[in-house]
């Protein structure tokens, strides 16, 4: 069921009728009572001497330059500003000329206005002769109740004495009957060729929340999320069991390493031990003592005639040497491989200089 609301015009106040199965089923004056209200919002009928009509062919790509395009024709077809106008297009089937309602920016805002102040927010706005049919030629004048209005093939206006004659020529419309109007009425609703509720004054819609998409997107995220959580844990897992097989690895190696039968508290730690018992402390023995030989060899006349290494990995070598001088030389020839050297007080005997060099790593 489809309400349509007349707005009041300078001899009618409100009227509305009620559409239903095809055909006018109620009608009434006023504003209709609560118990009369529809869910859907109704269609609003404007007075048809407060909009302009014009018919012209225009492009059809899109609303936006069909618009344009009437705004241009409107423009110089108006004596009032363009930008004081609202402009819309339409399309009747069949004709290549497209219905251009012209109303002013003031009166649209004031119609809105006046509705919401009732507590109506239409879902269109009909100029009253876009009700009556399209005649093939001629003109057609119908009675809506509390106006008059004229339609023809490419014009639509409230019926006035003198204006009328002027428009028509002096050709006298044809009166609808009572049943061709509601006929029209029916089919002009049913499928609007012109609504004025467009550009800034369309309808904006309230988007109901669907709560059922909501749960389902929900429930999407929180599998998402559980997904992801055990993916992971899994990763965590793999990471937990691939450390522990190289734990394990290590700890076979180390006890390849480590003597037969002692036991494996920390190989980590028992087999720093074992190296550090094998090639000693420190830099170790081996290394110590090849820095200390490759010195010796490469001072003139100098030797070796004791050598001890402790524990702490301190290698005391008791070297010999031709002169004073060359217990120096062979100091720093040490300590150029990397070793800190303490040397001892020089002894001289039998024409050869004894000293005692005490090599730990820098």
């Amino acid at each position: 069921m489809t309400l349509v609301l007349f707005l009041p015009t300078h001899s009618a106040s409100w009227r509305w009728l009620r559409i239903a199965d095809g055909a006018i089923a109620r009608r009434g004056e006023g504003l209709p009572t609560s118990e009369d209200e529809e869910i859907e919002p109704p269609i609003v009928i404007t007075p048809a001497d407060s909009v302009t009509l014009h018919w012209a062919e225009l492009p059809d790509r899109s609303i936006a330059q069909s618009v344009t395009a009437a705004r241009l024709l409107v423009a110089e077809a108006s004596a009032a500003p363009i930008a004081e106008l609202h402009v819309a297009v339409g399309r009747e089937d069949g004709h290549e000329e497209r219905p251009i309602g012209v109303v002013s920016v003031a009166q649209m805002q004031a119609w809105l206005a006046l509705l919401a102040a009732n507590g109506v927010d239409p879902a269109g706005l009909i100029p009253a002769p876009m009700l009556l049919p399209r005649p093939e030629s001629g003109y057609v004048r119908a009675d809506l109740g509390g106006e008059t209005v004229v339609r023809g093939p490419t014009s639509g206006f409230a019926d006035e004495p003198g204006l009328t004659e002027l428009i028509t020529g002096g050709t006298a419309p044809l009166a609808l009957g009572r049943d061709e109007i509601e006929t029209a009425i029916v089919a002009a609703i049913a499928a609007p060729a012109l609504d004025l509720r467009q550009g800034p004054f369309a309808r904006r819609l309230r988007r109901a929340i669907d709560w059922g998409l909501v749960r389902r997107l929900g429930w999407l995220v929180a599998a998402i999320l559980v997904v992801s959580l055990l993916i992971s844990l899994v990763q965590i897992l793999k990471y937990n069991l691939a450390a522990e097989s190289v734990e394990r690895q290590a700890d076979l190696l180390a006890r390849q390493g480590l003597p037969h039968g002692e036991t494996v508290n920390n190989a980590d730690r028992q087999l720093d031990a074992r190296l550090a018992g094998l090639r000693g402390a420190g830099a170790g023995f081996g290394q110590t003592t090849a820095a200390v030989f490759a010195a010796v060899k490469s001072v003139p006349g100098a030797e070796v005639r004791a050598i001890a290494f402790d524990p702490n990995g301190a290698l005391r070598v008791t070297a010999s040497t031709e002169n004073e001088g060359q217990i120096t030389d062979l100091q720093n020839r040490i300590h150029a491989y990397g070793f800190v050297v303490q040397l001892s007080p020089v002894a001289a005997s039998a024409g050869r200089f004894t000293a005692v060099l005490t090599v730990t790593p820098r």
